[in-house]
């Protein structure tokens, strides 16, 4: 995509000017030519539930578990086991109560003020890369687990469920036209129609821009199982600088002083080189940071699309958790999404 077409958030200038600077980097992964599987016809669910455990994100100290068991609902679930007397939580922009303060994480709430879920892009963003349409997640807290490998513990229990095809359609929607929202740090993202209508997929064009050690990173690809499952260990990436504020003045607040971080569990980088051993390299160059960014992230908004899987291509540039949610806002806001059939 070389246009940002109909700016629906931004500004016009901005936007255009990071386009390009965007275009100007190189592609450090191009896998756009990749085969994947055609779009399933038919709603999904797993065929058996599992469980994953591990220690609280916000709270370190304590154990918390994860446990997926099917479900006839529509769509992605998250139940607090420990809060009985409260309906789940479904997985969707209009249960978006906020993309954190200190701490940048997507927290999803419903009803009770109580009733909600915090960090979850790690998990529904596996919706959109899994191939699983219907979900119940059994959550024990607001809490969810950290991993020191990303995301990979919720995929491997994703493996020992299976899956189970039913017999109502899946809905796929998409846009007719490009259309873009703009941050103020230079960054954006653009949402367009699929290229190939005989063969529509959902296509990502991601790219990060720091000032640390991870510098420029680039990567071009098909949303599918395959490269979702490699992508699944790619850790939330911080400075030095951040890591140093959250040892000292960080110890202020309570979400950064029970906070689980640790070498293990995130990425860290300093200005010139990093401070622990990064991921997912190719052709020699850490890529960590932008599989994270585009997989486990930003795929974690798209999946708040709840009345379809979205279909087309995605072009981000610098964004985060505030400006994904922002765009698929605008999308209901403007309403310009549309059954993916409505562009046959």
């Amino acid at each position: 995509m070389t246009d940002p077409g109909t700016i629906l958030q931004g500004d016009d200038a901005a936007i255009k000017a990071s386009f390009k600077e965007m275009n100007d980097l190189p592609v450090d992964w191009d896998l756009s030519d990749k085969q994947v599987e055609p779009l399933r016809k038919y709603q999904t669910t797993i065929a058996n539930p599992a469980a994953v455990s591990g220690p609280g994100t916000f709270l370190r100290k304590a154990m918390r578990t994860i446990r997926f068991e099917p479900t006839d609902q529509p769509g992605w679930w998250l139940d607090r086991t420990d809060l009985p007397h409260t309906l789940p939580i479904r997985v969707g922009i209009s249960n978006v109560w906020t993309t954190g303060q200190i701490v940048s994480n997507i927290v999803l709430r419903s009803g009770n003020p109580h009733n909600y879920v915090r960090m979850v892009e790690h998990i529904v963003s596996l919706r959109m890369g899994m191939g699983i349409d219907n979900l119940m997640i059994k959550i024990d807290s607001g809490d969810p687990p950290l991993f020191a490998q990303g995301s990979l513990d919720l995929v491997e229990a994703f493996d020992q469920c299976g899956k189970v095809t039913g017999d109502k359609p899946v809905s796929y929607v998409t846009v007719k036209e490009p259309v873009t929202v703009g941050g103020a740090y230079g960054d954006f993202i653009t949402l367009a129609p699929p290229d190939d209508l005989e063969n529509p997929q959902l296509t990502v064009d991601c790219a990060v821009n720091f000032k640390t050690a991870i510098g420029q990173q680039r990567i071009v690809f098909p949303v599918c199982e395959e490269l979702t499952r490699m992508a699944s260990v790619a850790r939330t990436n911080t400075s030095y600088g951040k890591m140093l504020y959250c040892a000292t003045v960080g110890k202020l607040f309570a979400d950064i002083r029970n906070l689980g971080y640790n070498k293990q569990n995130v990425s860290i980088a300093g200005k010139n080189r990093y401070i622990n051993e990064p991921r997912l390299l190719h052709e020699g160059k850490p890529l960590e940071a932008v599989w994270h960014r585009a997989v486990l992230d930003m795929l974690a908004a798209i999946a708040l699309i709840q009345n379809g899987r979205f279909v087309g291509k995605i072009k981000s540039y610098k964004a985060g958790h505030r400006l994904d949610c922002e765009m698929v806002r605008q999308l209901y806001l403007n309403q310009v999404l549309v059954p993916l059939e409505d562009l046959s």
